[in-house]
């Protein structure tokens, strides 16, 4: 039956779509092990902004309200920071796609006397009693169908977090949204309002 050709084909190639998009993941994480950091002085809005451009054509039909603050400027490795921001405002368009109006807020905030930067949306959340499997390789909150990804994103961001001498955490509420927070050595105070 061609059709049913057609349809598995299809199958197979979103497969080998997923397997290649796993290894990738799998292959900065173990880069982010064993590369030098290339430290210098970043405005890091600069770095949400050329994320923010490359997800263009993903966000181009949805209604997002976008609410970035001014974030300080931090001494890091621009490459690695912007995978962070860029996985964090990934994460946070895919997971607000069943919300009408999403919602997702970047910045700066005191967290316990240090700079804490903050990815904040409204959309589905997850429970917090499962909060510890976040960062874990292959660890997903959320059904391969519900969410397309590999599970290997937010165990990336943890690694190059922690190679800036920060730490990275999560708050949720299911169904109500989730806010990352992250903090690094070389961050500045936060801005002014």
């Amino acid at each position: 039956n061609p059709a049913d050709a057609r349809q598995n084909l299809s199958r197979i190639r979103f497969g080998v779509q997923d397997m290649s998009r796993l290894v990738d993941d799998l292959l900065n994480l173990s880069r982010t092990g064993c590369a030098g950091l290339k430290s210098e002085t970043v405005r890091l809005n600069t770095l949400v902004e050329e994320v923010l451009a490359g997800l263009k054509p993903e966000v181009a039909n949805r209604n997002i309200e976008w609410r970035i603050a001014e974030l300080p400027s931090a001494s890091v490795d621009p490459g690695l920071i912007k995978q962070v921001f860029a996985n964090l405002i990934s994460n946070a368009v895919k997971y607000t796609l069943p919300r009408a109006q999403s919602v997702i807020e970047i910045g700066a905030e005191l967290v316990d006397g240090a700079t804490a930067i903050f990815i904040r949306d409204n959309g589905v959340g997850f429970d917090m009693k499962q909060a510890h499997r976040l960062f874990g390789v292959f660890q997903r909150l959320h059904e391969m169908e519900e969410f397309e990804g590999t599970g290997v994103g937010l165990a990336t961001v943890q690694r190059i977090v922690r190679l800036h001498g920060g730490k990275i955490w999560a708050n949720a509420e299911l169904d109500k949204g989730a806010t990352f927070h992250f903090t690094l050595k070389g961050i500045g105070a936060v801005p002014p309002v």
